[in-house]
């Protein structure tokens, strides 16, 4: 039977994690002559080697490839890539695993849609994953109808005439963000990209050591020198306007404002947050016109301004503030209604100085994104008494 598809997984040091990887491989309703799982090993120490060569001599299609150390996963899939006889190339990590019937699926989904990508749902277990693009299914998904652009990880199904075709390959050596650069010229060279909501595919799983890749403390000066060659993906393949400060808007928002917003931001030491605060300024500057920090929440426009601007102290004090803002509620009455269970509750954001709240003439939002000292946002509001109902208690 012709290969369907070819499972290409990067293997460094995985440790126990490699089990449950091979595991759910090796256990899809895809029939086994149908499809291939090529693990490259990337000159792992930890003994993975002697467990791969186990695996492929007692299953045939189970292939390993070992190599010295490349120092990062693109090296390890570009030789997968190159291995690869499936219609279809489908990238997993060594310490995260399939659904029982991923394959299966996702090649029929792309096979039906005449797909070059193919985007299967994912669940996350300990890591965040995309929500609002697994709401449905989009057989025809593309940058600017779906938002594909949240999901810019590796773990996707491409048609291997596609990849020769345009020649896509992941960038080599040790980088960050070689994910985010080949997905998405992906999205952007793809005749069709196909997103499969309906089952889940792909668990991305949180190492109980912390050794997964982008848990890592990184280098700004590398990392933000990386960044800038996702951007240029995406200005190469777009137009300046609306499309192009959407696409751009995802790594201000997730690479640059969250990051220096709140606890998050608090949590590391001085002298590493001024440098990524230096790096993410020089980015922002260069490459973010108007347009795409206008699409962010208020609290990210704020910090987003605050970064272009250089305004480090300002920052840290918006950084505070917003690190002593929180929820509180107050159940006020509990009480069964014609078989219905009513809480009645009183909710409000405060902070240090009590409930925040507006009045009704309070001005409207500033554009500018707060006072050149302690920056004291328009008070928020103390939202009213609501009442919450469910229905009875089962039986």
């Amino acid at each position: 039977m012709p290969v369907k598809v070819s499972v290409v997984v990067p293997v460094y040091n995985p440790g126990p994690y490699i089990e449950d990887c091979a595991a759910s491989l090796l256990n899809q309703s895809l029939p086994a002559d149908a499809y291939e799982v090529i693990f490259v090993d990337d000159g792992s120490t930890d003994g993975t080697s002697a467990r791969l060569d186990e695996l492929a001599a007692q299953h045939a299609h189970v292939k390993v490839i070992h190599q010295e150390n490349s120092g990062w996963s693109g090296r390890p899939r570009n030789v997968g890539i190159d291995a690869a006889r499936g219609e279809f190339v489908m990238f997993v990590d060594n310490d995260d695993h399939l659904g029982h019937e991923a394959l299966e699926r996702m090649y029929d989904y792309g096979v039906a849609n005449k797909a070059d990508v193919i985007v299967g749902k994912m669940a996350g277990k300990g890591r965040p994953v995309p929500v609002e693009l697994f709401r449905r299914n989009h057989p025809h998904a593309t940058v600017d109808n779906a938002p594909l652009i949240d999901s810019l990880t590796p773990h996707k199904m491409l048609r291997r005439s596609f990849l020769d075709r345009t020649g896509l390959r992941f960038r080599e050596g040790r980088r960050r963000l070689e994910d985010h650069v080949f997905v998405t010229e992906a999205y952007l060279r793809a005749d069709n990209v196909s997103v499969l909501s309906d089952y889940v595919c792909y668990y991305h799983v949180k190492r109980d050591d912390a050794a997964n890749a982008g848990f890592q403390r990184f280098d700004p000066v590398g990392y933000y020198k990386n960044l800038r060659e996702a951007l240029d993906v995406v200005e190469r393949y777009t137009e300046p306007g609306p499309l192009r400060d959407k696409l751009l808007r995802r790594w201000l928002r997730v690479e640059m404002a969250d990051r220096m917003s709140g606890r998050r931001l608090l949590a590391m030491p001085d002298d590493y947050r001024r440098e990524l605060f230096r790096e993410i300024h020089a980015v922002v500057v260069e490459r973010f016109g108007p347009g795409v920090a206008a699409g962010l929440r208020p609290g990210q426009r704020i910090v987003a301004a605050l970064l272009r601007e250089d305004r480090y102290d300002d920052l840290v004090a918006f950084a505070e503030w917003e690190a002593g803002v929180r929820p509180r509620s107050v159940p006020t009455a509990v009480e069964w209604q014609d078989g219905i269970l009513r809480v009645g509750l009183t909710a409000e954001y405060v902070t240090a100085d009590g409930p925040l709240t507006v009045t009704a003439d309070a001005p409207g939002p500033r554009r500018t994104a707060c006072p050149a000292t302690r920056p004291r946002p328009p008070h928020g509001w103390a939202p009213p008494r609501r009442t919450a109902s469910s229905g009875p208690p089962p039986t």
